[in-house]
């Protein structure tokens, strides 16, 4: 099923900002943060004293750091983070999982990151209670907080509940899963045509798109977006961009720029929707999953309808399906879900199973 993201957790490019500054970012038209190299030598020099080994030490040591509130901007409701520990970078997430929060639990995991070539390191997963000492209350609707000795740490999910693709955006066939906010900062919406049993994630033009697109040499209906990498397809039919595509040096990396499988709308899906889409998909997954798409095991189900792709030219595939005389009218989507005989390098099915998270 091609490469899949080892961790629970993301790599993540700069160290973790306080969250009261980082929500005021993603909001604000004020003058950017410059970052110095400077910075950046300090802290991969500077000795510092932590049990990394320990979880509850380094669970502490997190949740001390954070403000008494935050905002926990991606939707699956991982509150990523990064840190240098003695010259060695680490990173990792709170999860306020949607199946646990409830039940009085958060998911935990951080790892050091990985040189090239110098292969995996172990990683730190654990789901915390009051077995551990750790208390998670819902204050209302979609925040939590979360408590650990003497440090109390509000984490207010993202709320969004009334967002919705405006009106003929979907195609007669489609039915919206959920709106994804990507730890990238890019909004979707998540559809599934059920006719031709296509997931896409659409990209939210409702507001302001945190990149700039640009054409490619070659066709100007494929898009890069210059920040993130990501591709899209300009579509014929109706205003809107699918995403057909993700670097994969981005998904090898295993940072905010590896597409948004991973970041299902698990606080907005409706009753049984994602559940029977995954069925009508996979069928043999019968009686194997919940309804966020998630195994007994941990593992999720993750849609992946778009390439991993190398080189601009390696997306010109999805044009020529779109455009060829070939290509039925009733089966124009499936254009956006590579076939197995037209696959390049990197190329990735509808959907693959991912580690738990």
């Amino acid at each position: 099923m091609g490469l899949l993201p080892r961790r629970l957790a993301r790599v993540t490019t700069v160290v973790a900002c306080a969250a009261t500054m980082c929500a005021a970012d993603a909001q604000s038209t004020e003058r950017p943060r410059l970052e110095t190299n400077e910075v950046y030598v300090e802290q991969a020099v500077r000795a510092s004293t932590l049990a990394i080994a320990d979880p509850m030490a380094v669970f502490a040591f997190v949740l001390d750091s954070l403000p008494e509130r935050v905002t926990v901007y991606p939707t699956e409701n991982h509150y990523y983070f990064s840190f240098v520990h003695n010259g060695a970078r680490f990173s990792g997430n709170i999860k306020i999982d949607a199946r646990l929060r409830d039940e009085g639990k958060v998911a935990f995991v951080y790892y050091q990151e990985e040189a090239a070539g110098r292969g995996e390191m172990p990683d730190f997963e654990v789901v915390l209670d009051a077995s551990r000492d750790v208390t998670v209350e819902k204050v209302e609707p979609l925040v939590y907080r979360v408590s650990y000795r003497a440090k109390s740490v509000v984490f207010a999910l993202n709320d969004l509940s009334q967002v919705r693709p405006p009106a003929g955006v979907l195609a007669p066939d489609e039915q919206f899963i959920g709106p994804v906010f990507d730890e990238s900062a890019v909004r979707f919406f998540l559809v599934f045509n059920g006719k031709l049993k296509v997931f896409l994630y659409l990209l939210d033009e409702t507001v302001k798109v945190a990149d700039i697109l640009m054409p490619t040499a070659r066709n100007d209906r494929i898009l890069i977006a210059q920040r993130t990498g990501f591709a899209f397809y300009r579509e014929h039919r109706r205003a809107r961009k699918i995403l057909i595509g993700v670097l994969e040096g981005n998904e090898r990396a295993n940072n905010y720029f590896d597409g948004p499988f991973d970041q299902i709308p698990d606080n907005f899906l409706h009753g049984d929707v994602f559940r029977q889409a995954i069925l009508a998909v996979e069928p043999d997954l019968k009686g194997k999953i919940d309804r966020f798409g998630a195994m007994q095991d941990g593992a999720r189900y993750a849609v992946v309808p778009y390439m991993s792709y190398r080189t601009p030219r390696d997306l010109d595939v999805f044009h020529r399906c779109a455009t060829s005389k070939r290509t039925p009218a009733a089966a124009y989507y499936k254009c956006f879900m590579l076939a197995p005989g037209e696959r390049g390098a990197g190329a990735r099915p509808l959907a693959r199973r991912r580690t738990a998270g």
